[in-house]
């Protein structure tokens, strides 16, 4: 299956909480959108990794993303390494993504930095003929993606574009409480962590705000490109 946008990130919920506006709004533009996460998140203090296989199974239907997909990465183990980058480049040449969206560059979780460079690496060698991997035992063609794109999260970071999702902020609030072992419930009382809070949720909102604002609209979310964006027209921006 061929997909335009390929959205890889460490985590689940780290797509629903920082591009999950784009995602919406891409699919209702008629692109169709697949999704990576390259752990289960099992080192998070609340919750388990089959409850978040399963709330991330569960946002992914409400996206109506094409599919999501694990690779069962070790949570903050896992290495960018060879071995690892193979099975990563292996799923890049399957679904031959026009645009991949990825984990931030910079950021307060050490695994969304590796993952932001592995996903760049792995590209680059994706692209690479002599570099030969299988699916299901026949030989994949080499792929490289016209575009990756950092997601901002902890960290703020001064984005190269932003993304109006004004339309489709609730449905990213949505998306997120689909997560409900990790984020805010009166309900739950395990123990409380730093994105478990009501104030992150806040964050959440307000980022989107501050994102929106600096382009006019209600909502935003903001990127930064692997390489320069042309544009053929001056209507392309207005």
């Amino acid at each position: 299956m061929k997909v335009d946008l390929l959205i890889i990130m460490a985590h689940p919920d780290d797509a629903e909480l920082f591009c999950s506006g784009t995602i919406i709004s891409s699919i209702n533009s008629g692109m169709k959108v697949g999704m990576i996460d390259l752990t289960k998140g099992e080192m998070g203090t609340r919750g388990n990794s089959a409850i978040r296989i399963k709330e991330a199974t569960n946002s992914a239907r409400f996206m109506k993303v094409e599919f999501r997909d694990n690779l069962n990465f070790k949570d903050v183990y896992f290495k960018n390494n060879n071995k690892n980058k193979k099975l990563l480049i292996k799923e890049i040449r399957k679904y031959r993504p026009k645009i991949i969206i990825t984990n931030s560059l910079k950021d307060r979780h050490p695994d969304h930095e590796k993952a932001s460079k592995m996903v760049y690496e792995s590209c680059f060698i994706s692209g690479l003929s002599k570099y030969k991997t299988k699916y299901n035992g026949i030989d994949q063609n080499k792929w490289s993606p016209e575009l990756i794109l950092y997601s901002i999260q902890d960290k703020y970071l001064d984005p190269d574009f932003i993304v109006d999702i004004s339309p489709f902020f609730k449905e990213k609030i949505k998306s997120i409480s689909f997560f409900k072992s990790q984020f805010y419930n009166s309900k739950i009382k395990e123990p409380n962590t730093y994105i478990s809070s009501k104030h992150f949720m806040e964050f959440i909102k307000a980022r989107s705000i501050e994102m929106g604002h600096s382009i006019g609209v209600d909502y935003g979310e903001g990127y930064l490109s692997s390489k320069k964006i042309g544009i053929k027209s001056l209507l392309q921006i207005i």
